[in-house]
């Protein structure tokens, strides 16, 4: 699997109630800063009716959905990058993941104290986005530092580095996330090896209460700001009850669904922060199937089919002969492999095939 998703946030947000519902594991979720010191990990199956679909179709003995893992980290104070609060461990834990899903408080309780003393998201999301900022700032001010002394060589890559890197730094001192700025090839690179905070792909989850779920409460206008702030960044969204959630993680299937009915809501909200959780990563599924099991994949896309293959055992990508495809929709239309086969659907793709989305493949290789 290997791909990961941080959940950061200030103090007390519904970080760890919404690790917990996720994982519906049982972590510390305590009202007072740093209940999560040490960074807990769950990975969590990612909803996908078209396994249950393919199953059903090739009778399949077992079913394997595409994971994700989620990583809780400790609440980031103002400060973090000048050491305050967990400082550095928080930082460090946050390079280790793939993307970030930042929580932002917007329901109000008298019970949670709340680090900055007010409900008010866009202040939040700032400082949080401030802190990782500075951190990449200070990072590729040295790295500049010595590409710079470096290049005085002469050195033609090393110049082009440093000219890099200067304009990357220009970027992020006028507030502007790493990820944003403009690159070729080559600078992608070097971004890609400074394992920079604001490189990452983000999204926002705003944590609300059961009744500014349903649009009831006044939590409304704090759901706007995450929004807003969302969508300046081109950002992913999800609104979230934590506490809802939590219930939910209670219940059997059977009774979640029912419960959901009496609420009004279609699906999970983690159901969705998982999907856009997956989306956020540029990932894509494909499948194989049949008698002994359906099996969901995960690859980014524009991988390949020997190493997509390769997702599947070394074996197959080293020994990659060819793939036999089928499109999930012309699988589930013929009703079978070998109608599918019959007419007309499968496809024969060589190592130059880029996998597409809901693939249904039978790779073919020796050793």
């Amino acid at each position: 699997m290997g791909f990961s998703c941080g959940i950061v946030g200030l103090p007390n947000v519904g970080k760890s109630t919404i690790f917990n519902a996720l994982t519906a594991s049982k972590v510390s979720a305590e009202n007072y800063p740093f209940t999560t010191i040490e960074p807990n990990i769950g990975i969590v199956d990612v909803p996908d009716e078209r396994i249950d679909t393919l199953a059903g179709i090739d009778r399949s003995e077992k079913k394997v959905y595409t994971t994700l893992k989620f990583v809780d980290i400790a609440g980031l104070v103002k400060g973090a990058s000048k050491g305050e609060g967990l400082g550095n461990r928080f930082l460090s834990h946050i390079r280790e993941v793939d993307a970030i899903a930042c929580v932002v408080r917007c329901f109000t309780s008298k019970d949670v104290v709340h680090v900055e003393g007010s409900i008010e998201p866009a202040r939040d999301i700032g400082i949080i986005n401030t802190e990782l900022l500075l951190a990449d700032l200070e990072t590729v001010e040295k790295r500049f530092d010595r590409t710079s002394k470096a290049s005085k060589s002469g050195n033609k890559k090393l110049i082009e580095e440093a000219g890099f890197l200067k304009r990357l730094s220009s970027h992020l001192a006028e507030g502007k996330k790493a990820i944003s700025i403009e690159r070729n090839h080559e600078e992608n690179q070097i971004l890609a090896g400074l394992n920079l905070l604001t490189s990452k792909p983000a999204m926002y989850i705003a944590n609300v209460s059961e009744d500014g779920l349903a649009g009831k409460s006044g939590e409304q206008d704090s759901i706007k700001q995450v929004e807003s702030e969302a969508l300046k960044e081109g950002a992913g969204i999800a609104v979230i009850s934590g506490k809802l959630e939590a219930e939910l993680a209670e219940l059997d299937l059977k009774e979640r669904a029912e419960y959901l009915k009496e609420l009004g809501i279609k699906r999970s909200g983690l159901d969705e922060m998982i999907e856009k959780g997956y989306r956020l990563l540029n990932l894509l599924t494909f499948f194989t199937s049949g008698p002994q099991e359906a099996h969901a994949w995960t690859v980014v896309k524009g991988t390949k089919a020997p190493q997509a293959a390769g997702r599947i055992h070394s074996d197959f990508e080293k020994g990659f002969i060819k793939a036999e495809v089928i499109s999930y929709r012309n699988y589930v239309k013929a009703g079978s492999e070998a109608a599918a086969r019959e007419q007309g659907f499968l496809r024969i793709e060589g190592k130059d095939y880029i996998m597409q989305e809901g693939d249904v493949v039978y790779f073919r290789f020796n050793v």
